[in-house]
């Protein structure tokens, strides 16, 4: 695909599977007895969200935003929301769950927008944390894996809508992601 390619797995399948129980057991222990609100952020969280819910112990309910960046500016942090919640997240404990922070932007912009609806709370779960990148100071309550500053694909992330479905987190190379 034009000289991208898959340089290696960064994180297996079976770590994932691991990592993903063990947020869960954090979280249930944090929110027990509370109405817990699940917000994944689409389409990148899908599979990492799934999983999560499924492990979590407690009542919980699961909604999706979809955002999307404008001019096609990734990194900018200007983002339009292109699928809002369909339920109030009003007085509940909330609990955004994303793919991959790194820069910190979008998230922040994101959890800017929900402030706004007056949750009792609001935390975030991200799967990957790319601090290397961070431009905000962003309080992440739950981080599956800190990773290096490289382009990661699979386990719900892609490149141009490709690689979603590997079951572990690899590393994309080519010189079209410079």
């Amino acid at each position: 695909m034009n000289g991208i390619e898959i340089e290696k797995v960064l994180i297996p399948q079976n770590r994932l599977q691991q990592r993903v129980s063990e947020l869960a057991v954090e979280i249930s222990a944090d929110y027990r007895d509370k109405d817990l609100a699940i917000v994944a952020i689409l389409k990148g969280s899908f599979i990492f969200a799934a999983d999560l819910l499924r492990a979590i112990t407690v009542g919980a309910t699961i909604d999706f935003m979809s955002i999307s960046s404008y001019a096609n500016q990734p990194q900018s942090g200007v983002v339009r929301i292109t699928k809002d919640l369909e339920e109030s997240i009003t007085g509940r404990n909330v609990l955004l769950v994303e793919d991959i922070i790194d820069t910190g932007l979008t998230a922040n912009y994101l959890l800017r927008v929900m402030r706004e609806r007056n949750p009792a709370s609001l935390r975030v779960c991200a799967l990957l944390d790319k601090s290397a990148r961070r431009i905000i100071d962003l309080p992440v309550a739950y981080r599956g894996f800190e990773i290096p500053d490289v382009f990661v694909v699979g386990y719900g992330m892609d490149y141009q809508q490709r690689y979603r479905n590997l079951p572990h987190i690899a590393v994309l190379t080519g010189e079209s992601l410079r």
